[in-house]
Order: structure tokens, then C-alpha cells, then sequence
């Protein structure tokens, strides 16, 4: 008799711990008993690499257990697709998730797993004012879904997180570890990501990110200057920075871009003697690192004698500075009387600057235009920003970070305003980029009617900045050179749970009548109020493809079936399936192909045959 097989799908998220085990068991198949990791076996495997003394260096903090558990406990929601909140959902790659998101973040690990080019956060900074997390935030799914009303229970309260608290660093710390874990995950090996923090926690981030990136992958400190003026009312010293920590995936891996060079820099270049090279501009030719052989008069062609300064040299000797002069490259003014200078071709310096660790508001702004430009955009709302960011900071980080025609992901889980849309968008437009973003924002209320969430009102912002470019081209003839059309949209999704209703042991009646009732409820398992449309997308992810993969819609044999990726999985949501229809789908050659279980009803041969047909041809079938 044949072994039934289980074609069942998993609908939970990635199990991160599940992965990370069993790459151990393939590591170390002598450290494992009975499919568990002996760490005494392991430790003897090691040998002198485990440190076994008592006294570590490290960050412990009350909660850690259980914010190293909240990563291991997958999500069983999905991501809802609400194509009227968005702007050309069909087509666009750009992503706006409105939910909590750890849960999202959780979901994401399949699709996006090593995708991710740069990711930007700019979370709570702890100061005791803000909004920091649902009170229980480890029930994840089922906390949020009563907070945002989507079951009926009693409201979730909000906390912020006062210092009279007796775990004000710990709950902090204890939200931002499970996040910062699982971005990484997301990151490409040659990715990056930058977290603005103040002095609040600054030194407890920095201790946080060396433990999940690794020490060795720091790249940065970068102080924004993020005030322009004095504050006068400071009680102390007036705080006029943040911090901005920049870590790798892969330090060894990643190369940060130059920054275009600024105007101020190439207005120095000048051609004073019409040299055929094109301009340049001068610099000193003495130095402090003293050599006999290189102190000696020079000539000037006026017939002025010059010695190098008191306790400097030339930094060429003789023979080489004759050589310069012949090729003229050293300026001695226009007169031929001045102190020689080496001339420097810009044609010859590289083409841009290398990005520095202070950023000045004057080359990427400050929290009052910020604020003003947000204004500008949202003139209708009264939402208070207390510390946004400004897209010029942002633009930064992506010259550095990202390229243009590399379909490079950007990511952002705290979007607040969605800053990082606008500057992604209009980074694109500059140089005629194909940059796409993800972000995440929960429902945090405000006080705005018409925008009750800041999710809403960063979605808004999303549709003005679009507008507005979309205004500006209206009468111009489209002169830019583009493999594919500039992407001037986002989708949205929105976190909820799972579109299948999903067995809970813990709920199982105990006595007949009520399990027959139950099972009878878990017959249908696809919950009445959910369209194919949510299920195909639940799918996507599930099956780790991408939230914007091309979707085609197809006939095979009467039969509605989702081509996803030019076919190299095919999902076909019918309540029933034929023979004719399977071998149809067998026929048009993808990798996997997913069904509904019940869409074979009672028909035990007809699902075994399918699981064979499939196998035979090197196909993954799965049911739902």
C-alpha cells in the first residue's frame, strides 16, 4: 500500500531558527543525538574556538530571551492587496505595507530574503514621548488585529515608554532586536543599512548592531547636523546632532559609491594659460616630511629665487620638478614672479568625492525643512512631525549606497512620513534611475480626520509626489533614454491574517458534537470574505516569490490558472480540478504548481495521480 503523500504548503513565515539549525546539523552532524544539538558534543567539536569562561563582553538586558524567541515564533498572517489606496498597482514595483512590522518583516523573509540593497530606519528614539509598541507587543499578529479592529476584542492600549519605567533601556532594546535580526536577513551581501538614533541609545544601538551585524561589518558613526541654530532654551548643551550608524552585510563585499562633486569644488577650476588639457586648479608643492634632498632654490621665470618654507621641503625632488615644469604642469602666476604650485587637471581627479562622517545641513538639510517640505506637500494636514527627515539626507544615502540602473531595493520599516518614497522617487528622476522601495508603517493614530493613521498620510504624501511629477511632464515630449518606463507607482498591502482559516489544537472541543462542528467550519478552509486576489498574493509569499512579480491569467482547459514569473509557477484557485486540466498545466513545463486541497474533493486517485504526473515531470506540487 502506498504512503499517502503530504502535498500540504506551509502557510507560516520562514522558520529562521529552523534554517539556522539545520545548516548546524550539516555542519556538525557529530554534535547532533536524536535531531537535536548536543552543545557538550558541539563545544568538543569546537574546541578552542568557545570561550567557556563565566565572564563575557556583550549587551544582556532584561527580555532578551524573549526577543530572541519573538524572531523564532513565525507569522501566520499574510499581506492583504488594496489596489484602490495605491497608484498603477498592476504595473509598479514599488511596495507601501501598512502593519506592525515585526509581523511584516517576518512575512518579507521568503520573497526577500538576500534581495535588499540598503535599508534605512528611523525608529523611536526612546526619549519617553513617543509611541513605541502595542503593551504586549509578543502576541504580534493577534495584538495587532485587535488594535486595528480587524477581530472583535477589546481595544489595544498604546504605551510609551517613560523613564520611570523599571525596563526603560530593556523594552527598548527588546523592540528594536527581533527587528534589526530580521532585516539583516533581507540584506544583500553587498547591502547596508543606516539607523538614526540620538545620544539617548545611541551606545546601546551600536552594542545591538555589533551582535546581530558583527563588529567587523561597521562602517560609520555619521553625525547629522541636524539643527541650523543654537537651541536657547536647553537646559544643558543644545543638541543640535543625530547619529547615524551605518553597518554592512558584508563589509569585505560592499563598495560605497563617490559623491558628486559639489559646484563650489569645480567652480575652482580655471584655465588661466589656456592649457589644451582644459582647467585646473593649483596646490601646494611643499611638505612637512623634510628631506635634505628635496631642499633646494627654485627659479622662478622671472628670475625670482625661492626657498621652501622654514622646516618644510618640495615634495619633488630636483630633477622630477624639472620635468613638471617642462610639461607645464607648475604654475607660477601670471607674471611668472609667484611661489610655483602644481597645476591639477580636473579631466585627471576621479569623478566625484569621497562621502565623509559629517553631514552638515547645508549639503543634506535639517528638521526644519523637513518639516517645511512636508508642509509644502501636505498643506492640508495638521500631523506634527516632531523630528522628520529631510529628502536631501535621504538622496544621501542612496548616491552612496545604491546604483541607478540596478534595480536596487530600498527598505524602510519605520516610514513615518515616507520620506524615503519621495527621495527614492525623486533620486530616480535625477538620473534616470530604476531604484524600487518597501515600506512599513504601522497604523499609529493622529489627530487628523482625514488621515486617522500615519500610514494613511504616508501613502497621501506617496500620491502627491507622484501627481506632482506626473504634472510637470504634462505638454513635455519624453526625451529621456529609458530601457523601461519611469515607475511612478506602489502598491499597497495591508498586514491581516492568514486567508485560511488554520487549525488551532488549543481550541478543540472536547467532546464529539463540538469536534464535529468544528471540522465541519474547517471543511471550507478559505475564509467566505477573502478574494482570489488576496489568496494569490498570500501565495506569493508563502511560496517565496516577490509581492511585485508579473502575474498572467490564463485558461488551461476551462480552468482559471495564474502564470506567475513567464511560468515558472503556476497557482490555479479553482474549487475543482480535472484530470484534462492537470495534465495541461504538466504541459505548459513549470517548476511548481499550487492547488486548493478541496479542489479534488473526494477524489483520493484522481490527487495521488496529479502527485505522481507532477513528479514524473520534476515538478513541486503543493495544495492549500
Amino acid at each position: 500500500m502506498n504512503k499517502k503523500v503530504d502535498t500540504r504548503m506551509p502557510l507560516t513565515s520562514a522558520d529562521v531558527n529552523g534554517e539556522r539549525l539545520e545548516r548546524l546539523r550539516e555542519l556538525f552532524p557529530e554534535a547532533v543525538s536524536d535531531g537535536k544539538i548536543d552543545l557538550e558534543r558541539l563545544g568538543q567539536v569546537l574546541g578552542e574556538a568557545v570561550d567557556e569562561g563565566r565572564e563575557r563582553y556583550g549587551l544582556s538586558w532584561a527580555g532578551k530571551g524573549d526577543a530572541i524567541r519573538a524572531i523564532q515564533v513565525p507569522s501566520i498572517g499574510t499581506l492583504i492587496p488594496c489596489p484602490d489606496e495605491s497608484v498603477d498597482f498592476d504595473t509598479t514595483e514599488n511596495l507601501f505595507i501598512e502593519g506592525d512590522n515585526l509581523e511584516v518583516l517576518k512575512l518579507l523573509q521568503k520573497s526577500y530574503h538576500g534581495k535588499v540593497k540598503m535599508i534605512y530606519i528611523d525608529p523611536p528614539y526612546n526619549t519617553g514621548n513617543e509611541f513605541i509598541y502595542p503593551d504586549n507587543f509578543r502576541d504580534g499578529l493577534q495584538e495587532y488585529l485587535r488594535f486595528t479592529g480587524q477581530v472583535d476584542d477589546e481595544g489595544v492600549k498604546l504605551s510609551t515608554n517613560r523613564e520611570t519605567s523599571g525596563r526603560y533601556h530593556s523594552n527598548w532594546l527588546s523592540m528594536m532586536y527581533p527587528r534589526l535580526f530580521l532585516a539583516r536577513n533581507l540584506l544583500r551581501d553587498d547591502g547596508v543599512i543606516f539607523v538614526s538614533i540620538d545620544d539617548h541609545e545611541v551606545h546601546n544601538l551600536r552594542l545591538l548592531m555589533n551582535e546581530i551585524y558583527g563588529e567587523e561589518n561597521f562602517v560609520a558613526n555619521i553625525i547629522w547636523q541636524k539643527k541650523f541654530a543654537p537651541q536657547n532654551d536647553a537646559r544643558y548643551l543644545s543638541d543640535n546632532h543625530d547619529h547615524i550608524l551605518l553597518f554592512c552585510r558584508n563589509k569585505e563585499a560592499w563598495k560605497r559609491n563617490l559623491l558628486p562633486t559639489p559646484e563650489s569644488v569645480l567652480l575652482r577650476y580655471k584655465n588661466l594659460d589656456n592649457d589644451p588639457r582644459g582647467p585646473w586648479s593649483s596646490g601646494d608643492i611643499s611638505v612637512k616630511t623634510y628631506s635634505a634632498s628635496n631642499d633646494y632654490p627654485i627659479e622662478t621665470p622671472s628670475g625670482r629665487i625661492v626657498e621652501p618654507p622654514k622646516s618644510r621641503c618640495w615634495a619633488f625632488s630636483k630633477n622630477r620638478l624639472e620635468g613638471l615644469i617642462s610639461d607645464n604642469r607648475i604654475w607660477f602666476g601670471k607674471d611668472g614672479n609667484n611661489v610655483p604650485r602644481l597645476k591639477q587637471f580636473q579631466s585627471e581627479i576621479q569623478d566625484g568625492v569621497v562621502p565623509v562622517t559629517i553631514w552638515k545641513h547645508e549639503e543634506v538639510g535639517h528638521n526644519q525643512e523637513a518639516k517645511q517640505e512636508l508642509k509644502k506637500i501636505m498643506c492640508d494636514v495638521n500631523v506634527i512631525f516632531d523630528t522628520p527627515k529631510p529628502v536631501r539626507l535621504l538622496s544621501r544615502m542612496l548616491q552612496i549606497s545604491t546604483n541607478a540602473n540596478n534595480q536596487d531595493i530600498i527598505l524602510d520599516f519605520f516610514a513615518g512620513s515616507a520620506s524615503m518614497a519621495q527621495a527614492v522617487i525623486e533620486e530616480n528622476r535625477k538620473n534616470q534611475g530604476n531604484r524600487k522601495f518597501i515600506l512599513v508603517q504601522f497604523p499609529e493614530p493622529t489627530n487628523d480626520d482625514d488621515y486617522p493613521s500615519i500610514a494613511d498620510l504616508g501613502k497621501e504624501r506617496i500620491r502627491r509626489v507622484i501627481q506632482k511629477l506626473k504634472e510637470e511632464d504634462e505638454g513635455q515630449l519624453d526625451l529621456k533614454d529609458r530601457e523601461k518606463p519611469e515607475d511612478l507607482g506602489f502598491k499597497v498591502f495591508k498586514l491581516s491574517s492568514s486567508n485560511f482559516k488554520i487549525w488551532d489544537a488549543g481550541e478543540t472541543p472536547k467532546d464529539e458534537d463540538g469536534l464535529s462542528e468544528q471540522l465541519n467550519l474547517y471543511a471550507d478552509h478559505v475564509l467566505p470574505d477573502r478574494s482570489d486576489r488576496d489568496i494569490l498574493f498570500e501565495l506569493l509569499l508563502k511560496a517565496g516569490r516577490s509581492l511585485t512579480a508579473k502575474i498572467e491569467k490564463k485558461k488551461v482547459e476551462g480552468k482559471t490558472v495564474y502564470s506567475i514569473e513567464d511560468g515558472t509557477l503556476l497557482i490555479c484557485l479553482e474549487e475543482r480540478v480535472t484530470a484534462k486540466a492537470v495534465r495541461g498545466m504538466v504541459g505548459l513545463k513549470p517548476r511548481q504548481v499550487i492547488c486548493l486541497d478541496n479542489a479534488f474533493g473526494r477524489n483520493d486517485q484522481l490527487k495521488t495521480n496529479t502527485v505522481l504526473e507532477m513528479r514524473d515531470h520534476e515538478i513541486e506540487f503543493r495544495t492549500v
